[in-house]
């Protein structure tokens, strides 16, 4: 099966993660922040601090904002990926302007929890945008149009423009909301990037010994998780050797390290943080999984 077709069976699951996203995130903007007077980044931190001011509303100026960075993005970066961005903004736009009815709810009445609730709600909804391998514009095409031309990180780009909107935030309406506006803004980033990555974290395990076949077969026997044989060679001694991979849940670690130890106390072992783990035995079952 094409690349293409796969794609577009998953599109329509694809764009309510999407929407779902967008709308936790709206949400989040219209409960937290906006009651707050605190702010977010990108084109939305710069529509709130103008309905602030003039009282229009946060989506409709969030995706005005957003047509000359698309027709940008459109002249530099192509058509498809333009296509993309253009929905996306879409749905964030109208979820910002559909949930503005939750500015007169305010559930929190203190600077420190609205910023934070409204970092974390925020990170989850746009970590999940992102998750469906989505966007809601804004300041990501100035990122990706300056990286593309200036071998520039994304991250600093996008961290740059923020930290204008923040000042410009600060000169308006005091030090305090900007401070907080920067811990709500640490919040988003952090949950973003752990919604974005996955939740299905393991450890990946290397073992150096020189009695790998005997370890493996004790991890298979008493563990239960599959082994792999990486070839390896001592760049003192010249001696190859297997390097045992396995990739296990955190609470499998302590008898990985005790069966190790039981056939070679003098074992290297590493053990490295695995962001998310896809395939046999750990996103699904094994029996829905053809053999090779």
């Amino acid at each position: 099966m094409k690349l293409t077709s796969i794609i577009s069976k998953h599109q329509p699951l694809r764009y309510i993660g999407m929407t779902f996203g967008c709308l936790i995130a709206s949400c989040s903007i219209n409960l937290f922040l906006v009651p707050s007077h605190l702010l977010t980044g990108g084109a939305t931190g710069i529509a709130i601090i103008v309905y602030y001011l003039t009282g229009l509303p946060i989506g409709l100026q969030t995706f005005l904002y957003n047509i000359p960075l698309l027709f940008a993005s459109y002249k530099l970066l192509g058509r498809a990926y333009t296509i993309d961005i253009i929905i996306g903004t879409l749905i964030f736009s109208t979820c910002l302007d559909l949930t503005r009815f939750l500015n007169t709810y305010a559930p929190v009445n203190d600077l420190m929890l609205a910023s934070i609730f409204g970092g974390v709600f925020n990170g989850i909804g746009y970590g999940i945008v992102f998750r469906m391998n989505g966007s809601t514009g804004g300041f990501d095409i100035l990122g990706a149009i300056i990286k593309k031309y200036y071998s520039m990180s994304m991250g600093a780009v996008i961290f740059a423009f923020n930290c204008i909107v923040v000042s410009i935030a600060g000169f308006m309406f005091g030090i305090a909301p900007a401070m907080f506006t920067l811990i709500c803004m640490y919040a988003n980033s952090q949950v973003t990037d752990k919604v974005s990555a996955g939740f299905n974290r393991k450890k990946a395990i290397f073992i150096v010994s020189e009695y790998s076949r005997q370890i493996a077969d004790e991890i298979i026997r008493v563990v239960g998780r599959g082994v792999t044989f990486l070839h390896g060679q001592g760049a003192f001694t010249g001696n190859e050797k297997n390097v045992i991979l396995v990739v296990v849940s955190l609470t499998q670690i302590a008898k990985i390290k005790l069966l190790t130890n039981m056939v070679d106390e003098h074992a290297f072992m590493i053990i490295v943080s695995a962001n998310e783990v896809m395939g046999r035995g750990f996103t699904e079952p094994a029996s829905k999984i053809p053999n090779s």
